[in-house]
């Protein structure tokens, strides 16, 4: 059965999620098709005949994929910030209802670093090609500037909001998580480390994706043009290939994570957490990579982005590898059946049901009753 919110404050938590969506991918939307109308598409195809000035080519191209690209990201974070509500309010997990506003946090960076790198690239595509054509019809940044600077003021907004019904949300779910774990204190700590682990695991999904795919558009394809070209050149295709073999991969290791973690199987989650530690030394990598003095104009174009997910997914798999292997210390004491049974969400409602029905079937006492 499909999942309803059933209470004004999670229909609020919903709602706010789905508005503030609504209004950031339309003006991000706007941004977009006036960037792209703004652009001489066949002058700038012309940049690639010009022998004498490789380096300034490629930093050019990669200019023009710089909003195409922030715009999917937005489109697939707010898409993943709406999906990601829905399923906090069906398994009534707090823990994701405060990681979603945390989310929007980092959505609120995000948006800032956004202003600077679009405004580069308007800039960077100021120029010429080398018969003298332009690369744009006129400067778009007075235009396009009060959308930049409205987006971040939206979610500023909305995640204000959203803490408060975060507060609410948090009474109202306590109630069902005592009824479904009972009093005992060590295994509502069993199952809020378990909730943690969950919620890790899918912001885990948005991050890493979210790097791959500015790696992939913009840093990928201008490889070319670094201190020692060549050095980056031999290793471009086998790097490319590599991380986008690493997407589906990764979409699996992480479900194979959660089930393995209510299975309660010991042995594969040890192999989960020394794959995150691989994962760890990979961004780590990329991260002190990203600002070599050898690499610098390779990622120059999306190095304040990239660097703000790189960040953000280490911190996220510190976490949760220690969550993991908090998880594993509490294997075999009692928790699996109350994670692998129905869901919470609607264990009140089939209560509820059960009761009516139940009561509707009796016949009617002949004495008043007080309930």
């Amino acid at each position: 059965m499909v999942y309803r919110p059933t209470t004004p404050w999670s229909w609020s938590f919903l709602i706010l999620a789905f508005v503030q969506s609504c209004i950031v991918l339309a003006m991000e939307g706007y941004v977009f098709a006036t960037f792209q109308n703004n652009l001489y598409i066949d002058n700038i195809k012309e940049l690639q005949s010009d022998p004498n000035n490789y380096s300034n080519i490629e930093f050019q191209k990669a200019q023009t994929r710089t909003i195409p690209t922030y715009l999917t990201l937005f489109i697939f974070a707010h898409i993943f910030l709406v999906a990601l509500c829905y399923d906090a309010l069906r398994l009534k997990n707090t823990i994701q209802v405060i990681g979603i506003c945390i989310f929007n946090l980092a959505m609120l960076i995000y948006a800032a670093i956004q202003m600077d790198q679009i405004k580069d690239a308007n800039n960077a595509l100021a120029g010429e090609t080398y018969t003298g054509k332009p690369l744009r019809h006129r400067d778009i940044w007075p235009e396009i500037r009060p959308f930049l600077i409205t987006i971040p003021c939206v979610i500023a907004l909305s995640t204000v909001l959203m803490g408060v019904v975060c507060w609410k949300l948090y009474d109202e779910f306590a109630w069902r998580i005592y009824k479904h774990i009972s009093a005992d204190l060590r295994m509502k700590k069993r199952y809020l480390t378990f909730q943690i682990f969950i919620a890790l695991l899918k912001f885990d999904f948005f991050f890493f994706v979210g790097f791959t795919v500015q790696f992939i558009v913009i840093v990928a394809s201008t490889t070319g043009f670094a201190k020692d070209p060549s050095a980056i050149i031999r290793g471009k295709d086998y790097e490319f290939y590599v991380t986008i073999a690493a997407l589906p991969v990764t979409i699996a290791f992480l479900a194979t994570a959660a089930w393995c973690t209510r299975r309660e199987l010991r042995a594969m989650m040890w192999c989960v957490v020394v794959i995150f530690h691989a994962a760890l030394a990979y961004f780590i990598f990329k991260l002190v990579r990203m600002w070599q003095p050898t690499y610098e104009q390779t990622y120059k174009p999306a190095r304040r982005s990239l660097t703000t997910f790189a960040v953000i997914t280490i911190l996220l798999i510190c976490l949760t590898i220690a969550n993991a292997i908090a998880c594993i210390l509490n294997f075999d004491k009692g928790l699996k059946p109350h994670i692998t049974k129905r869901k919470v969400a609607d264990e009140e409602d089939k209560n509820s049901m059960t009761e009516m029905s139940s009561h509707a079937a009796q016949p009617v006492p002949s004495r008043m009753t007080i309930d």
